[in-house]
């Protein structure tokens, strides 16, 4: 499951609230990846989606879930009014194995844009099932040592290989990910990230989800 391109909620009526509800079950052996593209809230626009995955013991789901701060380039960030994302995947006896919820609403005494900063991109992976196992394990190897190396401390002191003198407040990475195991014995894993671009997420996705392509017939994201 995919889209053409971003999904476009733009300014809302008076109160009202656009809203997408998906409900889908994954069979014994199947695989469902849903893997669109970002939602994109216009200035004002108040937005609701719900996404509900029910899966047995063998089932494997790639579930993508992202959005950005707006049309930023065109001056447009975090400039809209409520975004909530909430996604589930329940056993086959109606038991949760993950639960996820993201809400962002404007504030009377901090806006979104401030709690944000620089960044305009936030987004979910979700991994799970018997035949994600190699890419989730390569995704949480490879995440955890790109962070290693972006979030390690300055080294100090003197010397001839001394480094330069560091500012007091250094510069936070254009990307930031994470990746947590999750369900039973970790047969599922959650990627988490938030990006100053939209494409540098676009980059992740491809080089990440890239092992899809055997299953899928097309690597996700290739034509981004």
């Amino acid at each position: 499951m995919t889209t053409q391109a971003s999904t476009k909620v733009y300014k809302a009526v008076g109160l009202k609230c656009s809203e997408q509800v998906l409900e889908a079950t994954v069979g014994k052996d199947a695989l469902l990846a849903a893997i669109p593209d970002p939602v994109t809230c216009f200035s004002t626009a108040r937005y609701y989606q719900k996404q509900v995955f029910h899966v047995s013991g063998d089932s494997n789901l790639v579930l993508v879930d992202w959005f950005t701060s707006g049309r930023y380039e065109s001056g447009e960030k975090w400039d809209f009014n409520s975004y909530k994302s909430v996604n589930h995947i329940l056993s086959e006896e109606h038991q949760p194995l993950f639960i996820d919820s993201v809400l962002l609403e404007q504030g009377s005494n901090c806006s979104i844009a401030e709690r944000m900063q620089e960044y305009n991109v936030v987004a979910m992976v979700v991994l799970l099932g018997p035949k994600l196992k190699q890419i989730q394990d390569k995704m949480q190897d490879e995440v955890k040592n790109m962070m290693s190396v972006q979030l390690r401390p300055p080294t100090s002191g003197g010397g001839r290989y001394a480094t330069r003198p560091q500012p007091l407040h250094p510069q936070r990475p254009p990307l930031i990910a994470s990746c947590s195991p999750f369900g039973r014995t970790g047969t599922g894993m959650v990627a988490q990230v938030v990006a100053v671009s939209t494409e540098s997420v676009y980059s992740f996705l491809r080089h990440h989800l890239a092992a899809l392509e055997p299953f899928l017939g097309a690597a996700p994201y290739s034509a981004s």
